[in-house]
C-alpha cells in the first residue's frame, strides 16, 4: 500500500521536473535567438545612451575623456545659455512646421493616388519618388532653387512684383525655407504608408455606405479617417520623431545660422561635440533631447491612441 502512494508522487515530481527542463530549454533556445539583436542593441544604442548619460555629469578634453566631475553643471550652463534656448524654440517651431503640412499633404496625394483611374500608378510612382532620394542630394537641389539670384524660388517671386528673399540668409526666412526641403523629402515615405493603410480598408464598407446614399465627404469621415487611424497614429509618432532628429538639411543648406535661427538642438549637439570639442556638454544637449522626444512619444500615445480605431 505504501508503494502505491509512493509512486504517483514519484511520478508527479518527476514530470514537475521535466516541465522545469523543459522551461529552460525553451527559454535558452529563445536567448540563443535573441542573441545577435541583443548583442547589437548593447552596442550600438545602450552603451552609447549610458556613456551620453555618464560624459553629461563631466568636462572632458579634445579626446573625449572625462576630467572634472561637475554634476549638474553642464545642464545649468545649457539652460542659462541664451544659443541652446534659441535651439530649444527654433527646434519646436520646426516641428510645428513639419509635421502638420507632411501629414495633410501626404493624406491629400494618398487619397489621390487611391482612386481607380487609367495611369493612377504613375502618378504613385511620383509622389513616392522623394523617398529614394538622398538627404544630401535634396538639400543640394534645393540649395539652388533657394539660391538668391538664380534660384528658381526668387525667379517666380520677382515674375510677381515682389523683392527677392534671402531664403537661407535671412532670419525670417531660414527656418521656413529648412521646413520646406523637410516636407519635400518627408513626403515620399509618408505617402507610401498611408496609400497601404487606404488600400487596407476593407471596400465593403464603402459599398454599404454607396447603397446607403452617402456622399464622399461623409464616407472620408465616417470610414476612410476612422479606419486609417492606427496608420495615421504611426506616422505622426514616427514624423515627430524624425523632425526632432533633423541634421542633414540643416548642415547642408544653412549650418545653423542665420542668426542661430535654424541651430536645431541635434545641430547644437554636433557643433557642441564635434567643433568646440565640449563632449560633456553635448552629452547634456543629447540627454534633454531624448527626454522631450520621450515625453513627446508618451504624450502621443497617451492622448493620441484614445482615437485610434482598430479593427
Amino acid at each position: 500500500m505504501p508503494n502505491t502512494i509512493a509512486e504517483p508522487i514519484e511520478s508527479k515530481l518527476d514530470f514537475e521536473h521535466y516541465k522545469r527542463k523543459e522551461r529552460i530549454k525553451s527559454w535558452a533556445k529563445g536567448m540563443l535567438f535573441l542573441l545577435p539583436s541583443i548583442i547589437l542593441f548593447t552596442v550600438f544604442l545602450f552603451y552609447p545612451l549610458v556613456r551620453t548619460i555618464y560624459l553629461s555629469f563631466f568636462l572632458t578634453n579634445a579626446a573625449g575623456e572625462t576630467t572634472v566631475f561637475v554634476g549638474w553643471e553642464n545642464f545649468a550652463r545649457m539652460f542659462n545659455s541664451p544659443i541652446f534656448m534659441q535651439s530649444m524654440k527654433s527646434t519646436f517651431l520646426f516641428v510645428l512646421y513639419t509635421v502638420p503640412l507632411t501629414i495633410i499633404i501626404s493624406l491629400f496625394l494618398a487619397l489621390l493616388a487611391n482612386e481607380k483611374l487609367r495611369g493612377i500608378g504613375i502618378f504613385r510612382t511620383i509622389y513616392s519618388s522623394t523617398m529614394g532620394i538622398s538627404v544630401a542630394a535634396a538639400s543640394v537641389f534645393w540649395l539652388y532653387l533657394f539660391h538668391p539670384s538664380i534660384g528658381f524660388l526668387n525667379m517666380i517671386v520677382t515674375g510677381l512684383g515682389f523683392e527677392r528673399i534671402g531664403w537661407l540668409t535671412d532670419p525670417t526666412w531660414a527656418l521656413i525655407a529648412v521646413a520646406i526641403t523637410t516636407i519635400w523629402m518627408n513626403l515620399g515615405f509618408t505617402f507610401l504608408i498611408l496609400l497601404g493603410g487606404l488600400q487596407s480598408i476593407d471596400g465593403y464598407l464603402y459599398e454599404s455606405a454607396d447603397i446607403d446614399g452617402a456622399g464622399y465627404f461623409y464616407k472620408l469621415k465616417n470610414i476612410t479617417i476612422p479606419m486609417l487611424s492606427p496608420t495615421l497614429f504611426f506616422v505622426v509618432t514616427v514624423t515627430i520623431i524624425n523632425a526632432f532628429q533633423t541634421f542633414g538639411q540643416i548642415d547642408i543648406l544653412t549650418q545653423g545660422g542665420p542668426q542661430n535661427t535654424t541651430n536645431l538642438i541635434v545641430y547644437s549637439i554636433y557643433r557642441e561635440a564635434f567643433v568646440n570639442y565640449q563632449f560633456g556638454s553635448a552629452s547634456a544637449q543629447a540627454v534633454v533631447l531624448f527626454i522631450i522626444i520621450l515625453i513627446m512619444t508618451i504624450i502621443q500615445f497617451k492622448l493620441g491612441e484614445r482615437k485610434v480605431h482598430y479593427q
